[in-house]
């Protein structure tokens, strides 16, 4: 039992009316996947004609078991004596492992009928991130002075978008999820589509923030053709393709920070713009330096916000010039404790300190010394706050 493709004159003529039974589907738009089709009494006669549409797949079944199918457009006749035919273009594998292993049990002892699925693709399905999912901005890189290197920002957005899908494989379609169901619709399982779109999502949204794609955040709407393509090289989206069905499009619409990254992202602009504005500048770099000392973390990755305000500043906290390296500096230690500033109005030298009391206090102890410069407490040649050489 097969098809046999008819005259393309055929259509219009009156060999129409020698066909016992027309059937054919009409349009079946974008939200119908798959729709039976039968004659009155379930028997699909000799020389009945079928009819194919442009992006539909028919599948001839007979109790439960495939007989023909074709993804070719056109209008064929159904002839029991004849071989499957298999006019199925680009599914022709697919329809010959469906003839060969597709069957439903419990069927009646003879019942025919066309199932026609929609081939085309299938657009706007929307899809949101339900919670913000944390991405890695380097478009706001940290410097980290302790390892000389830098780190992305963490932020958590919220993204919303849209996309599109068609089957692609109608045997595993059928046999997965839609069977042989009198009609299939989108919204059976466009929900579940959604939470699996969402989790392919977050896959490729770790791969374009890492080292190697470095997307900013807030350019991720316009990285449709680059999202597709991480998505197909990690095959992230593989529990769709496991019912027949593809991705085709995906496109960002819109992306939002949630309230703390924004923050982060404000303040860190904020310290970067700001670097001929001192009173600000001072303020950020003692409230980083604070945020350092009070982080649970430790001081390490609290002093990352130390470094921000340092790049912003262009260096002018980073350390003095080192007169043993030339070309190099010294780092100053924001916790160190930093020389007494003299009284209003008086005058210190290295030879002789302005006030008794700042004589006694640069006094030096045995085998200590204290820089004439800066006043720092040094036991070797070189003052190790600001490197002014020691007698």
């Amino acid at each position: 039992m097969g098809l046999i493709k008819a005259a393309v004159e055929a259509a219009g003529s009156t060999l129409h009316d020698q066909w016992k039974d027309y059937i054919r589907c009409e349009d079946l738009g974008n939200d119908i996947l798959m729709k039976k089709v039968s004659t009155p009494n379930g028997i699909i006669s000799k020389d009945s004609a079928i009819q194919v549409a442009p992006g539909q797949v028919a599948v001839i079944f007979e109790s439960g078991k495939i007989l023909d199918a074709t993804a070719e457009e056109g209008i064929y006749t159904f002839d029991e004596s004849s071989s499957p035919t298999f006019f199925a273009g680009q599914f022709g594998e697919v329809f010959k492992e469906m003839w060969n292993r597709f069957t439903y049990n419990g069927g009646v002892s003879k019942e025919q009928a066309v199932f026609y699925i929609n081939t085309k693709e299938i657009i706007d399905n929307k899809f949101g991130t339900p919670a913000p999912v944390p991405f890695q901005d380097w478009s706001h890189p940290i410097p980290n002075q302790m390892t000389n290197s830098l780190t992305p920002m963490r932020v958590d957005v919220k993204c919303f978008g849209k996309y599109t899908f068609k089957v692609s494989d109608p045997s595993v379609f059928m046999s997965q999820i839609a069977g042989t169901a009198d009609e299939f619709k989108k919204d059976t399982l466009v929900e579940q589509m959604r939470s699996e779109v969402i989790a392919s999502f977050q896959k490729v949204m770790n791969e374009l923030g890492n080292s190697v794609h470095k997307v900013p955040v807030l350019e991720l709407p316009s990285k449709t053709d680059e999202i597709k393509k991480v998505m197909d090289e990690g095959v992230f989206d593989q529990p769709i393709r496991d019912r027949g069905l593809t991705i085709v499009g995906f496109a960002v619409e819109s992306v939002t920070l949630d309230d703390d990254s924004q923050t982060k992202i404000d303040n860190y602009e904020l310290s970067a713009n700001s670097f001929m504005q001192k009173g600000t500048l001072t303020g950020a770099y003692a409230q980083a330096v604070q945020d350092a000392a009070n982080n649970e973390a430790g001081a390490v990755n609290g002093m990352m916000g130390v470094g921000v305000v340092n790049m912003a500043s262009g260096g002018m906290m980073a350390g003095t010039a080192n007169p043993q390296t030339p070309g190099t500096t010294i780092p100053v230690d924001p916790f160190a404790q930093q020389a007494p500033v003299a009284a209003a109005g008086a005058v210190a030298t290295p030879e002789a300190p302005a006030t008794e009391e700042a004589a006694q206090e640069a006094a030096p102890a045995e085998g200590k010394k204290f820089c004439p410069k800066c006043g720092a407490e040094n036991t070797g040649n070189f003052c190790t706050a600001c490197g002014e050489k020691l007698n």
